[in-house]
């Protein structure tokens, strides 16, 4: 299966729900273990400007597929705008989280772990 054609939506939807647990295990091993913790330290990474600002992280350490998975993702036309993110910032989240879902369709946790590290460097 092509991988690369899969619905942006749907790539970005996967995405979202590989990056939210990668960052919940990350916390945990950091040593948070209350649940209404977790859920207020998770915040300042899963938002849609977190992960934008953390897209600029790995920007340049993308491989062609890559970017362009993100580029599909970032010109989905199933998005709406967000009451605490701009448009721009909404979208660019969307294509980060695209990113993350091709890579765990394509199993390449390896490529996840790398980007997800220089994504956020701080956890």
């Amino acid at each position: 299966m092509d991988f690369t054609q899969i619905n942006a939506g749907a790539l970005a939807y996967l995405g979202d729900s590989v990056l939210e647990a990668l960052i919940r295990e990350r916390l945990i091993l950091k040593g948070y273990e209350k649940s209404s913790k977790l859920n207020k330290e998770a915040l300042n990474y899963v938002t849609a400007v977190n992960q934008a600002k953390a897209y600029e992280n790995i920007e340049s350490s993308l491989t062609e597929i890559e970017a362009q998975i993100f580029r599909r993702g970032k010109n989905s036309s199933h998005l709406n705008a967000s009451k605490s993110a701009s448009l721009l910032e909404y979208k660019i989240a969307t294509g980060f989280e695209a990113i993350f879902g091709y890579l765990r369709l394509t199993k390449n946790e390896e490529r996840i772990s790398e980007l997800f590290n220089l994504a956020y460097p701080q956890i």
